[in-house]
């Protein structure tokens, strides 16, 4: 772990107070637009259009780095980033803030691929693994952080957002600076959508199911604080509670991941997610169980991510592994653009009000686990000496750290099977 922090803290560093200002931005959002008189509706649209615009920075940015490099990548993408966030309290207009989210959504998808990339080149066989758990515990811990300068500048002026900004620009220095050389890069040409179907029903429907329970998550939480008539302080902890108890439940589910039939773990994990989403419906209005439930929905909900790509590396070759997951991530992306839509929808005041929030991720948890239940039924399980290990990745990852993910298995795959092997 030193070794891996020696040889690349300044992009872990960059990389933490890019997701301090990504989470501050996206929570900021949500409380402003309520003062600003948005309807629910409009909140989603808004919020929605991140995951527009980061599902086609997933898909361009490679081709940008591959033309002008790394270096101009970043640094242009970071820029517009901090552009933007200056703008939002300047143009409170809902249309200018769709515009401005799809930016926002498209430029950091492309820092995070430059990053990645970067981190995958820092790191050597014996300790990928130890920097990609860095690198998710780093973004967690990035976005809990976020909540709490919530409370500094506060949602009504500009301060919040400007802190943002600074947070973003400064981000650029440890990494422009410090990381040599620039790596060479190149990615997968994605699998088509029907092959990962054929291959892996279950990990196709559970991604995109999962991508709109995230992006509810992620960007729906703060507005559903806000319209749930929480204090500021409150929204703060809420929305820090799903990435707290994503970082900490992580771990313990992998171990269990490589123990036991990944479908039924699956099946599992996503019930006690619809559980806590139930809870809160049902009983919501007192905090210390809204806690709770956020813990529950975010210690379940956020590992399936991992759980799922697991269970889809079972059935694929080492050589197809890097193409699934570029098809993977293009199908959670499908369905976290839908997620906010909906959700705010299931929101208004002519449908199911605040409690919507947590009916759609209800829905979406259920549904996933009956599949994974159904899936069951439909051919053997993959012995547990045959499966892989279970690399931990947020849903957040982008093709090149799912790549990365890949190649932690396989790594980890080669040294069991070493290890087996009489001597």
């Amino acid at each position: 772990m030193l070794q891996v922090l020696s040889s690349a803290w300044a992009l872990l560093l960059g990389m933490g107070l890019l997701m301090v200002g990504n989470g501050l931005q996206g929570t900021l959002l949500g409380v402003r637009g309520e003062l600003e008189g948005f309807s629910t509706l409009e909140m989603s649209f808004v919020m929605s259009a991140y995951f527009l615009g980061f599902l086609g920075g997933s898909r361009l940015a490679p081709e940008m780095i591959r033309r002008v490099g790394h270096v101009r990548v970043f640094a242009a993408l970071a820029s517009f980033i901090s552009a933007v966030m200056i703008m939002y309290p300047l143009m409170t207009n809902p249309v200018a803030w769709v515009l401005g989210r799809v930016v926002i959504g498209f430029c950091f998808s492309g820092v995070y691929v430059t990053a990645e990339s970067w981190l995958n080149n820092a790191a050597d066989n014996e300790n990928r693994g130890k920097a990609l758990s860095l690198y998710m515990i780093v973004q967690m811990t990035g976005i809990v952080t976020a909540q709490a300068l919530m409370l500094v500048g506060g949602p009504e002026g500009y301060q919040s957002f400007v802190i943002a900004s600074i947070l973003v620009s400064i981000s650029f220095a440890p990494i422009l600076l410090s990381i040599s050389p620039t790596p060479a890069f190149d990615t997968a040409k994605p699998m088509s959508l029907r092959q990962i179907r054929q291959i892996s029903p279950l990990g196709c429907v559970g991604m995109f199911l999962l991508g709109g329970a995230f992006s509810a998550q992620f960007g729906m939480s703060a507005v559903y604080g806000s319209v749930a008539g929480l204090s500021l302080t409150q929204i703060s902890i809420f929305v820090a509670t799903f990435y707290i108890a994503a970082l900490l439940v992580q771990y313990p589910l992998g171990w269990l991941s490589d123990r036991m039939d990944r479908r039924r773990l699956i099946f599992l994990v996503a019930g006690g997610g619809a559980g806590g989403a139930v809870l809160a419906m049902l009983l919501g209005s007192h905090f210390a169980i809204l806690l709770l439930a956020a813990f529950v929905i975010g210690g379940m909900s956020n590992p399936l991510y991992s759980l799922l790509l697991a269970h889809t590396n079972d059935f694929l070759d080492h050589d197809d592994m890097a193409a699934a997951s570029g098809g993977l991530v293009f199908i959670n992306g499908l369905g976290a653009i839908a997620g906010p839509l909906i959700t705010g929808w299931l929101m208004s005041d002519q449908v199911f009000g605040p409690p919507g929030f947590f009916l759609f991720i209800a829905v979406l948890l259920i549904a996933l686990a009956l599949y994974a239940a159904f899936r069951m039924t439909q051919r053997a399980a993959v012995p547990v000496e045959e499966t892989g290990t279970m690399s931990p990745m947020g849903p957040i990852a982008t093709q090149v750290a799912m790549e990365v993910a890949q190649e932690v298995a396989i790594e980890a795959e080669l040294e069991e099977q070493e290890a087996d092997q009489p001597a």
